[in-house]
């Protein structure tokens, strides 16, 4: 069967920054396969291998959603958390895009008491059943319910390992990622010039730090997840 192309932009991605990498002091000599060149210090990321790795990454989501496999996206950075959550949210993905627990995903037995008493907890807040309790012991469990929305509320439907994880700034969610090689899930990484492009099972060479970059690749990947879940709706 043809592979889509996924409207994969060269000027679309300089547009956007995607090729901005760090100063070169900073960078990784393991990323040097994917730089092209530096510009006044700064290492440019070469798009035609970006997008060749994005493409590649494109077709694996699509054939994994249209098989119903599911997809945990993570980024807790503050320029990615907003484009995790959109991103997660319109391709019907878990996200973490707060802080990654440690044990999240290792310790998934735990983390699966923790989701229980948040869905406890939020239907009791619905059914305004905190309310009735003497207002000390109804604002503790309203701290509780806040805490868990805040760390938790990206995976609160999430009754399972997750197939396959998306990872935004690999040393940022360097916890993350080593419990998804622990455990043998596989991960896809966008990395920039400060990473190692060996730890993930794909990596995305691109600028991690631009709102811009982050947003453009996560589209994507959204897009991609998307058409993969229609067509599995289909064949069911």
């Amino acid at each position: 069967m043809a592979r889509r192309s996924w409207n994969i932009n060269l000027d679309e991605m300089m547009k956007a920054g995607v090729h901005f990498g760090h100063p070169i002091k900073k960078w990784n000599p393991r990323m040097a396969p994917y730089i092209s060149a530096n510009n006044k210090g700064i290492h440019i990321i070469n798009l035609t291998i970006t997008a060749h790795f994005l493409s590649k990454v494109c077709d694996l989501l699509f054939d994994a959603a249209s098989i119903g496999k599911q997809f945990l996206i993570v980024g807790t950075k503050k320029k990615a958390a907003n484009s995790v959550a959109w991103a997660a949210i319109r391709a019907r993905c878990h996200y973490v895009n707060k802080k990654w627990l440690g044990g999240m995903l290792t310790n998934w037995d735990t983390t699966k008491m923790r989701l229980q008493k948040f869905r406890d907890l939020r239907m009791k807040y619905k059914l305004r059943k905190l309310a009735r309790l003497p207002k000390r012991d109804a604002a503790m469990l309203k701290r509780q319910l806040s805490h868990l929305q805040t760390y938790l509320g990206g995976i609160k439907y999430m009754k399972r390992l997750p197939d396959i994880v998306i990872i935004v700034d690999q040393n940022k969610e360097a916890t993350a990622l080593r419990e998804c090689i622990t455990l043998g899930i596989p991960t896809i990484s966008l990395i920039d010039t400060n990473c190692n492009p060996d730890l993930a099972d794909i990596s995305i060479p691109a600028n991690d730090d631009s709102i811009r970059s982050i947003r453009l690749i996560l589209t994507k990947l959204v897009i991609a997840i998307c058409e993969g879940r229609s067509s599995y709706i289909r064949h069911l």
